[in-house]
């Protein structure tokens, strides 16, 4: 199959034939209209979505593409006759999915079933087996994203633009969301005035061309400043995109994808590539600057480590975060540098953060340079982290600000995450993390989280709780090479909708795109203010109607080492499990209203390892405490476990009083087997649903609870 394919470069040509032809830009816009616009009526649901992660749908860089090779020649407006569009469309679609599987033949060629067989075979080694997922990969920003960050990383430049281009930073984000408010309205009127017109007039082009007058009327700029905008992310004049002349070739449509139609039109057929624009162009404007480069990349990197503290802050509050950090040892000499630090209970989290794009080489195949990216993207991001959290944890090291200010925390992590951030989007960068990148594991340090501020924003701003967040940053840490997907984005979408977790009669899980649709859709209505839900059904929504859900919502709001891994061990758990615990909740709380005894529930969480005593009870912390460290510690002794949690809550309330963790190693105990003579097993959890029920205690019987006092008559101890 892969001998019949057409060389990559004849296939190109003939699309690049096909664009310039009368009337393709007429094509294009019905291409753009079919694949990137969304069609909802007041609120926006997954139906409506799901079509953006069909394998059917051109993807914007498939389009990017045809745009690209429209602009060779000048463009012929004519409305091509119905038949002619058809053909077309077709002709288009179909070449470009020759030259998808021509790019794929890389990865097929020299395949052999000995090689497959081979496990240190690795058919992504050569970097044009990744020309592929580079170019087919998705976005890891969403357009806002584009949009609005944009902002923020140009706010240090803006005399600069001032200055330079006659406009501040921010007029481009204004005026990338007028046009998008501008075509919106036009998608509607456009095909509302199709119905009084013959067929051969039919043309969703008029719905992408924008005015300087539209703009004008609706922001409060001049004119001469919107139009230097508009301007400045024009094809310049004259341009025929020479240099592109295959796919993975510099496309000048992306930095530049307005084309100026004449002096009032403008017109943009993908409104997201002006905002990537907007993020990526002015980079080489400043490049252009001799005078001014070095301040660029200043506030580049700035930007990174700044927008990664603020959202970081917005998880774990101000008092939890720290930036530029410098660890040095007694004498004062630097040994390891951190961008921003979190430290969180026994959690941190170590965030380095980089601001290297992914060459124009890279991107056409090219072996070194690509390894050379990734080395200095991330490779070299995680090795300055793994050494800062090996620092960390040395007492002989202190930490101190950028006033040498001396930062004093508790050094007794659990835990240590590092958080490789980069600035842009970095193609198939799930993918080359798992291809390239060397990391180590401890039992304090975890393997490397890799991401970009895109995916920092979407995780910081759903999982706004310490514990959810340190929650999924263990899971998708701890299951680096067991997870796959195209983007970072699926993976977490998937997580807020089923809980990411595997269990041990599972290698590896893939993840296909349409899974982040309610993703997808909470992003737009937190962001842009559409009318949906703002949160994905699933792990933050369906355990708050249960009494176990509203100890864990207690929970996220604790800053303690103990409860933040009682926390961690909840939030493994699945639907069913917390109904049931939660009916068991509910009935020993019922029984100690009514009788205002003390009644518990012990539940082993997984086979043979952790499991939970839950008491509720009335009495004070210095009475409750003891009794239900006692009763956890015969609990655990008795199923030989290393790890043991504990909860007492309030009878009426339910409400969450205390809790606590036993985390030492299992030790034999004469004293403890005679403790737990007779100790009656714990409930199943599938029983607790319907039953939870209390043991009679003999006259002279050993409380159960551990304290070695003899019962009193008639107390009630439901285990």
């Amino acid at each position: 199959m892969v001998d019949n394919l057409r060389a990559e470069e004849n296939i190109f040509t003939d699309l690049s034939n096909l664009c310039v032809e009368p009337g393709f830009v007429h094509v294009i816009a019905g291409l753009c209209f079919r694949d990137n616009t969304i069609k909802y009526a007041d609120t926006i649901k997954s139906d409506d979505v799901i079509h953006m992660h069909s394998m059917e749908r051109l993807i914007r860089t498939e389009i990017s593409t045809l745009i690209g090779l429209l602009i060779k020649n000048d463009i012929d407006y004519t409305i091509p006759k119905p038949d002619v569009f058809q053909s077309m469309s077709d002709k288009s679609e179909s070449l470009l999915d020759e030259i998808h599987k021509s790019m794929t033949s890389d990865f097929f060629s020299g395949l052999t079933p000995e090689k497959i067989a081979d496990k240190s075979f690795n058919p992504f080694a050569k970097a044009s087996a990744l020309r592929e997922p580079i170019f087919y990969g998705g976005e890891s920003a969403y357009i806002f994203q584009y949009r609005d960050l944009s902002e923020k990383k140009y706010a240090k430049d803006d005399e600069w633009f001032k200055s330079n281009k006659g406009y501040s930073s921010k007029l481009i984000r204004d005026v990338i969301k007028c046009i998008g408010d501008i075509q919106n309205e036009k998608v509607v009127s456009t095909i509302e005035g199709m119905r009084s017109k013959h067929p051969d007039e039919w043309s969703i082009l008029p719905a992408y061309i924008v005015t300087i007058k539209e703009l004008v009327a609706r922001l409060d700029d001049d004119e001469s400043e919107i139009r230097a905008v508009m301007d400045s992310f024009s094809v310049p004049q004259g341009s025929t995109n020479e240099s592109f002349s295959s796919i993975s070739d510099f496309n000048i449509s992306n930095a530049y994808p307005l084309i100026n139609i004449n002096t009032d039109e403008y017109l943009l057929l993908q409104l997201y590539s002006l905002a990537e624009a907007y993020y990526e162009t002015p980079f080489y404007w400043f490049n252009e600057d001799s005078s001014y480069t070095d301040t660029a990349m200043l506030h580049r990197g700035q930007f990174t480590e700044e927008f990664s503290e603020e959202r970081l802050k917005l998880v774990f509050g101000q008092s939890n975060v720290y930036t530029n950090i410098d660890i040095v040892d007694g004498k004062g000499n630097k040994a390891g540098e951190i961008d921003v630090l979190v430290v969180y209970a026994n959690r941190a989290i170590i965030v380095q953060a980089k601001s290297k794009k992914l060459t124009l080489a890279s991107r056409k195949g090219n072996d070194n340079v690509l390894k050379d990216d990734f080395k200095k993207a991330i490779q070299d991001s995680y090795d300055q982290g793994y050494s800062c959290a090996l620092l960390l944890q040395d007492h002989s090291y202190r930490l101190q600000d950028s006033s040498s200010n001396e930062i004093k925390v508790n050094k007794k992590f659990k835990e240590i995450y590092i958080f490789c951030v980069i600035s842009d989007h970095y193609p198939a960068l799930t993918f080359q993390s798992r291809q390239f990148l060397k990391y180590k594991q401890t039992d304090t340090i975890l393997p490397p989280f890799i991401m970009d501020v895109f995916h920092l924003d979407v995780m910081s701003e759903m999982l706004q709780s310490p514990l959810q967040f340190l929650s999924y940053a263990n899971r998708r840490s701890l299951y680096t090479d067991s997870v796959m997907a195209s983007l970072e984005l699926t993976i977490l979408a998937y997580h807020l909708k089923r809980n990411l977790w595997m269990s041990g009669e599972v290698d590896c899980m893939y993840f296909s795109d349409d899974i982040a649709t309610d993703l997808d859709i909470a992003m737009m209505v937190r962001r842009e203010g559409v009318d949906g839900d703002k949160t994905p059904d699933g792990i933050l929504t369906r355990f708050n109607n249960y009494s176990l859900g509203q100890l864990i919502l207690q929970i996220e709001k604790l800053e303690d080492p103990g409860i933040i891994d009682l926390g961690f061990m909840l939030l493994y758990l699945d639907e069913d499990t917390v109904k049931n615990i939660s009916a068991g909740i509910d009935k020993i709380s019922a029984l100690t209203s009514q009788d205002g005894k003390t009644h518990d529930l012990t539940i082993p969480m997984i086979e043979g390892g952790s499991g939970l005593t839950i008491h509720c009870n009335n009495y004070p912390i210095s009475v409750a405490g003891p009794k239900l460290e006692r009763h956890a510690e015969i609990r655990k002794y008795s199923v030989k476990s290393n790890d043991w949690f504990g909860i007492c809550i309030e009878p009426k309330t339910k409400k969450l009083k205390f809790g606590l963790t036993l985390s030492e190693p299992w030790k034999q105990s004469d004293d403890m087997d005679k403790a737990i003579e007779g100790l009656p097993k714990p409930q199943k959890i599938t029983n607790l649903k319907t039953k939870v029920k209390g043991r009679k205690i003999g006259r002279n019987e050993k409380c159960p609870c551990g304290s070695g006092k003899r019962a009193q008559r008639g107390s009630d101890h439901g285990n």
